[in-house]
């Protein structure tokens, strides 16, 4: 490359910040374009009266190879949720812990209606398979549903609609456990290697480390600026002239901006629109999480662990935010969180209403009318949807014509994970060819 080629990255979540990040570092001018005010995609956290509220429910997989490999975990100053789960009903709470991390956890592990010794063996064998295969041939062969999987596997019907159901319904967005095999055992590898946290001061710290890095790559943040269109001169000979026209160009709210490269990191149904890529996958999971203050000495006798709910009745999982980062919330206060699945037609009042009756019947001893809604996020595409066999279907980085580059999850698969990796990848795509 005689001069220094110009990439222009449209979107400024997590996969457009990698990229650029990237792209500056292999010697690229590269800027992003958010049209927020703030870069981070769905990947957000309001602040406001001493309070956190992530954008939904949102933690961190320590163990995920993109996030080790682009984040500096120990500047994120993380809290850490405990391994397993406190799993509810109308009948009581009982946990499933991990018993090699937390030994002392194995009578109660092995008293709960939902978990037998066989299921808690068939669990150990397959955390020990998991632990030699690698990662990256998760995503290769055979597919089927989560729910499939476990049955073809003779794990207790109790232990998959009890726990699995209400877990995976946490990390899939899908109760059903219609979600593709692949998301159940990345995800469970990747649990049993490492642990599940959050920043101190919330997820946006995530994304507000990574725009420090492009910077200090040399790339360029612009934010405010939202992109109408993109364009490319490649392959049109009666209009182009190579001598003076740039290959692409992109249109935004600020006028014509002239590149050699795009790369398109924009939600799936606005990059669809940006490159016509139809296999951009638009069918989306969506999600409504409610942040509850409560009294300072509330305690859900969760040990920092999800409380999941055994039963489709109500929420799918509480989250005691206070307990395992308290700097989500004042001291004189304790904040929860309950993400109901799907898109419910409750208003914020009757959802606040639902998670106190269902507390109330998992607690029949306390009272919950104290509990005050402080603030609602309703995500209308939180994930695409991952039914059994999408991934092979899914476009990869090149697949917009001309110089045109797609950066997401949907060119991976829907997590953090997926939209670093595809960061780093659609950068690798992006230089390699103009070095070419």
């Amino acid at each position: 490359m005689s001069s220094t080629p110009k990439v222009v990255v449209a979107g400024g979540g997590l996969a457009g910040l990698v990229a650029t990040r990237h792209l500056a570092a292999g010697g690229v001018d590269a800027t992003l374009v958010e049209r927020n005010e703030t870069v981070g995609g769905r990947v957000r956290t309001v602040e406001r009266d001493g309070f956190r509220f992530d954008r939904g429910f949102q933690v961190l997989f320590t163990a995920y190879p993109a996030v080790r490999r682009e984040l500096d975990l120990e500047a994120l100053d993380l809290r850490r949720f405990a391994p397993g789960a406190t799993i509810a009903d109308s009948n009581g709470r009982s946990t499933l812990a991990d018993p090699l991390r937390e030994p002392g956890t194995i009578p109660s592990t092995l008293t709960s209606p939902y978990v037998s010794v066989g299921d808690a063996v068939r669990v150990a064998r397959l955390w020990l398979r998991l632990r030699r295969t690698d990662p990256d041939e998760i995503f290769t062969g055979s597919d089927e549903r989560i729910d499939e999987f476990l049955r073809d596997r003779d794990f207790s019907n109790d232990f998959i609609e009890g726990f699995v159901a209400p877990f995976y319904g946490g990390i899939t967005l899908d109760r059903s456990l219609a979600t593709s095999r692949r998301v159940f055992e990345y995800t469970f590898r990747t649990l049993a290697a490492g642990e599940i946290a959050v920043p101190a001061a919330g997820m946006e710290a995530i994304p507000s480390q990574l725009a420090v890095s492009v910077r200090d790559a040399g790339g360029t943040i612009e934010t405010g600026v939202a992109v109408q269109s993109v364009g490319t001169n490649a392959g049109d000979s009666s209009e182009a002239d190579p001598a003076t026209d740039a290959p692409a160009t992109v249109e935004t709210d600020d006028g014509t901006v002239e590149a050699d490269a795009v790369v398109v990191a924009t939600d799936p149904p606005a990059a669809r629109e940006l490159t016509d890529v139809s296999s951009v996958p638009t069918n989306a999971r969506r999600c409504v999480t409610q942040y509850y203050a409560g009294p300072a000495d509330l305690d859900l006798e969760t040990g920092r662990r999800l409380l999941l709910n055994a039963s489709e009745e109500g929420p799918n999982h509480v989250v005691p935010h206070s307990a395992v980062a308290p700097e989500y919330a004042p001291d004189d206060v304790s904040l929860l969180s309950a993400t109901y699945l799907g898109n419910p037609e409750d208003d914020d009042a009757a959802l606040a209403d639902r998670t106190r009756r269902t507390l109330e019947s998992w607690y029949p001893d306390e009272r919950f009318d104290g509990l005050e809604a402080l603030h609602t996020e309703r995500v209308p595409f939180a994930q695409f949807e991952q039914p059994p066999g999408i991934h092979e279907q899914l476009p990869d980085a090149r697949a917009p014509a001309g110089p045109v580059y797609l950066a997401g999850d949907y060119t991976q698969w829907s997590s953090i994970q997926g939209a670093m990796e595809s960061g780093r990848t659609a950068a690798k795509a992006v230089i390699d060819d103009l070095a070419r």
